[in-house]
C-alpha cells in the first residue's frame, strides 16, 4: 500500500507539471511502461556516411543520438544503438560494407561487423575523434586511423589496438588517404595547418596552411597529389603538388566543414560551409556557385555522394538534420522521417489541447 501511494504521488506531481486536469482520463498512463519516440525530427548531424556497395543504405551521426540507419535512401531512420553518444564521424570499410567504424566526442570508437545491428568500443575513450579514415590498400583491410583531441592514431588490427603516431598537442579535424599509395597521409589540424606523412604515419612533416584550421581534406582520385583543403575562414584552398604549395581558390571568408569529390567527375567538387549552406565547383575550385535551393537550414556540417550515381548527394546540418538532392545539388528535400535525435530538455503540454505539445 505504502509503495502504491508513493507512485500515486508522483503520477499526480507528473500531472500538475504538465497542466493537465487531475479530473481527466489520462491516456498517457496506460502505456507507461512502453515509450514510443514521437519527434521532433531532424537535428544536429555531424557524419555521413554511404554503402558502397547498396547506396540506398546510408547512416548518419548525431550529436546525441548516436549511429540512425536507412535502408531506403534516406526515405526513413532507425536508430542503431549507441544512443545518448554525441557522433562526430563515420566511416565505412568498402570492402565489408557491414564494418562500420563511429568515432564519438568522449566514448572513443566504436566498431559494428553487422551493419549496425551491434556496436563495440574498440577503445580510445576520454578522447574525442574528430575523424576516422580506412586503409584503401586491398593488403591492408583492418588499418585505420583516427584522429583525436590527442593527434592521429594507427590500429593494424581493426581497431584491436591503438597507436599513437604523433601530432599528440593538435587536434585532428581531418585525415584523407592517398588512394594509390596508402602509406602517403594528410592530417587537418585545429591549429597547425596540414601535415603530411609518406610513411603510414610514423612520421610526420608540416604541409603549409599553418595559419588555419583545417576541418576537410579530400583528394583527387584522378590525380593524387591534388588536394584540397577546407579551412576556417579561408575558404577552399587547393594543392597540385601534394602540400607543397597552395593556392586560395575562392570562397574566402567562409568556414569550409566538408568537402566531397564527384566520383565520376573529379573536376566537380562540393564544399559545406558552418553558416552559408553548400557551394559547387565544376573547373576544380576555379570557381564556385551556391547551391541552396530547398536547403532551410544553411549550417552545413557533413556532405555524402552517392558512388554509383553522383547526382545523389545528401548533406547533414546543425539542426535541420539530413537534406537529399537528387540533381548534383541543384535542389534540396529534407529526409528526417523518424530522426528524433534532438535533445529535448524542456515539455509542455497545452491544457486546453492536450494533443498540442510545445518542446524546447
Amino acid at each position: 500500500m505504502q509503495q502504491a501511494s508513493q507512485w500515486n504521488r508522483i503520477l499526480m506531481s507528473i500531472c500538475l507539471a504538465l497542466g493537465l486536469s487531475l479530473g481527466q482520463p489520462l491516456p498517457i498512463l496506460a502505456g507507461f511502461h512502453t515509450w514510443t519516440s514521437i519527434g521532433p525530427e531532424g537535428g544536429r548531424i555531424y557524419a555521413l556516411a554511404i554503402d558502397p556497395a547498396n547506396p540506398n543504405t546510408l547512416y548518419a551521426g548525431t550529436w546525441g543520438g548516436g549511429v540512425f540507419k536507412s535502408t531506403d535512401g534516406g526515405g526513413s531512420w532507425v536508430n542503431t544503438g549507441l544512443t545518448n553518444l554525441d557522433i562526430l564521424a563515420l566511416a565505412i570499410d568498402s570492402r565489408n560494407p557491414n564494418t562500420i567504424y563511429t568515432g564519438t566526442d568522449g566514448g572513443g570508437v566504436f566498431k559494428s561487423t553487422d551493419g549496425g545491428g551491434s556496436w563495440v568500443n574498440t577503445g580510445l575513450t576520454n578522447l574525442r575523434v574528430y575523424a576516422l579514415a580506412i586503409d584503401p590498400d586491398p593488403r591492408n583491410p583492418n588499418t585505420l586511423y583516427a584522429g583525436t583531441s590527442r593527434g592521429v592514431f594507427k590500429s593494424a588490427d581493426g581497431g584491436g589496438s591503438w597507436v599513437n603516431t604523433g601530432l599528440t598537442n593538435l587536434d585532428i579535424l581531418a585525415i584523407a588517404i592517398d588512394p594509390s599509395n596508402s602509406n602517403t597521409l594528410y592530417a587537418g589540424t585545429s591549429d597547425g595547418g596540414v601535415f603530411k606523412s609518406e610513411d603510414g604515419g610514423r612520421s610526420w612533416v608540416s604541409a603549409g596552411l599553418t595559419n588555419f584550421s583545417v576541418f576537410a581534406l579530400v583528394i583527387d582520385p584522378a590525380n593524387p597529389d591534388t588536394l584540397y583543403a577546407g579551412t576556417s575562414g579561408g575558404g577552399v584552398f587547393k594543392s597540385a603538388d601534394g602540400g607543397t604549395s597552395w593556392v586560395n581558390t575562392g570562397l574566402t571568408n567562409l568556414s569550409v566543414s566538408g568537402l566531397a569529390i564527384d566520383p565520376r567527375n573529379s573536376n566537380t567538387l562540393y564544399a559545406a560551409t558552418w553558416s552559408n549552406g553548400v557551394f559547387k565547383s565544376e573547373d576544380s575550385g576555379t570557381s564556385w556557385n551556391p547551391s541552396n535551393n530547398g536547403l532551410t537550414n544553411l549550417s552545413v556540417s557533413a556532405l555524402a555522394i552517392d558512388p554509383r550515381n553522383s547526382d545523389t548527394l545528401y548533406a547533414g546540418t546543425l539542426g535541420g538534420g539530413v537534406f537529399k538532392s537528387t540533381n548534383g545539388g541543384g535542389s534540396w528535400n529534407a529526409v528526417n522521417t523518424r530522426l528524433t535525435n534532438l535533445r529535448v530538455s524542456a515539455l509542455a503540454i497545452d491544457p486546453a489541447n492536450p494533443n498540442t505539445l510545445y518542446a524546447g
